[in-house]
């Protein structure tokens, strides 16, 4: 995710910190405990949400298992016109690779909107060229 990340984008998902200088177990410990909310989701039909950051189930009000259990588009409100939003900047960043500002309404478990704003998208491509999702690096947030 993080090496998707500096392909795509050209920086360290990390800031000043290298990634590349970490091992597995410390960019693992890093990501999880970034200030930043970080999400990914896989490639099924209907994707369901891989990973979430320490950041992230906190915004959501979920534990890593619920979590790791939600079809994303739940991740947003049902509306019909923030739904087709979402789908299309998806799609635009599985084409492209990666979008920056991207901005949405979100819930969480317990029915708490908050909008997303400043985001990341992009695609989660190991160093063979096979794709395992999307990813959204999430800078900032507000409550509704």
């Amino acid at each position: 995710m993080a090496n998707s990340f500096q392909r795509f984008t050209d920086q360290s998902i990390l800031g000043a910190v290298a990634t590349i200088t970490l091992t597995e177990p410390e960019l693992a410990q890093a990501l999880f405990d970034a200030p930043q909310a970080i999400v990914s989701h896989g490639t099924e039909a209907d994707p369901v949400f891989r990973y979430a950051n320490a950041q992230a189930l906190k915004l959501w009000e979920m534990d890593w298992d619920s979590f790791t259990h939600l079809p994303s588009r739940l991740s947003a409100e049902p509306a019909g016109d923030i739904q087709s939003d979402r789908d299309g900047l998806l799609k635009a960043a599985l084409t492209i690779g990666w979008i920056d500002k991207y901005a949405g309404v979100r819930i969480s478990s317990t029915g708490r909107r908050f909008e997303i704003q400043n985001t990341i998208l992009w695609n989660v491509v190991d160093d063979a060229g096979v794709h395992h999702g999307q990813a959204a690096f999430i800078r900032d947030w507000r409550f509704l």
